[in-house]
């Protein structure tokens, strides 16, 4: 855990680890989107503009939704804004990112679905560092365990702070209860899920089909994660936020792969077969 990487020397301005994350997860993401875009023939000049709205949206909708979900993080004004201290939730900057990305396309039309397979690799590797902030930070952690990998935090960390206050440790515990780093988790399925996409991009049948197997593998990946999770108590049905919101991503993907494959088929049928094109 090092949440403060360093500070700048007579400014004392403090370069925490989670906003390093954040930052070389939007500088990653953008350099991902702009090298498929490339490949698939699209406007990178609309790649850019496109980011712009898009990193806005997911930087306030994710804070939103943590703000809504954890009222009592919430003292001061300022608060609202501590996004590079942590503290934001990856669906609500999903959620942020699509509503920037719908203002741009109504005011600058583009090829809706050969983007969102440009994007959907980016989102992965914004899991990846993302995930790495995290750790770096000690939020996001995970329920107590005792496996060889098993992480311990330092005192005033999120484990440390909420073993304190369920009794499991004293006051002056230097260290806390060793727990699953559900961060590395998340940023080792990131990766996972950033080479998958990579792989199938040149088998797609359909535009969209990236976009939509990330719809599908993400919730996959983050339900198990989440089951690990020691600091997000269920909020319905012993389920999180983010295991409700999974479920209905899942859904979407899978609506959305299933007709994506019906169009597919319907084309590969109304194509003529080489002896219908000779005769022709």
């Amino acid at each position: 855990m090092l949440p403060i990487l360093f500070e700048i020397p007579y400014l004392g301005l403090k370069i925490h680890s989670y906003g390093v994350g954040m930052f070389l997860g939007c500088v990653s993401a953008l350099a991902i989107t702009v090298w498929r875009a490339r490949r698939d023939g699209l406007n990178t000049d609309a790649v850019y503009e496109l980011a712009t709205w898009l990193f806005l949206g997911g930087v306030i909708g994710a804070r939103a939704l943590f703000v809504i979900t954890n009222p009592g993080a919430i003292h001061s004004p300022i608060d609202l804004l501590r996004s590079w201290e942590g503290g934001n939730i990856f669906y609500g900057c999903i959620i942020g990112g699509l509503t920037g990305t719908l203002i741009y396309y109504r005011r600058h039309p583009f090829p809706f679905l050969k983007m969102a397979d440009a994007v959907a690799p980016a989102l992965a590797v914004g899991v990846f560092f993302g995930r790495l902030g995290c750790h770096l930070n000690g939020c996001c952690h995970g329920a107590i365990t005792h496996l060889p990998w098993a992480v311990r935090f330092p005192a005033d960390s999120h484990a440390w702070a909420a073993h304190v206050e369920q009794g499991l440790l004293p006051i002056d515990a230097p260290w806390s209860l060793p727990v699953h780093p559900t961060q590395l988790y998340a940023a080792f399925a990131g990766l996972v899920l950033l080479i998958g996409l990579l792989a199938y991009t040149p088998f797609r049948r359909r535009p969209g089909e990236v976009m939509a197997l990330l719809m599908i593998a993400y919730p996959i990946t983050r339900w198990p994660v989440e089951m690990l999770r020691g600091d997000d108590p269920g909020l319905f049905a012993g389920l999180t936020v983010s295991q409700l919101i999974s479920l209905g991503l899942l859904a979407f993907g899978l609506m959305v792969w299933f007709q994506l494959g019906r169009e597919a088929a319907a084309e590969r049928s109304s194509e003529p077969t080489a002896l219908e094109a000779r005769a022709a």
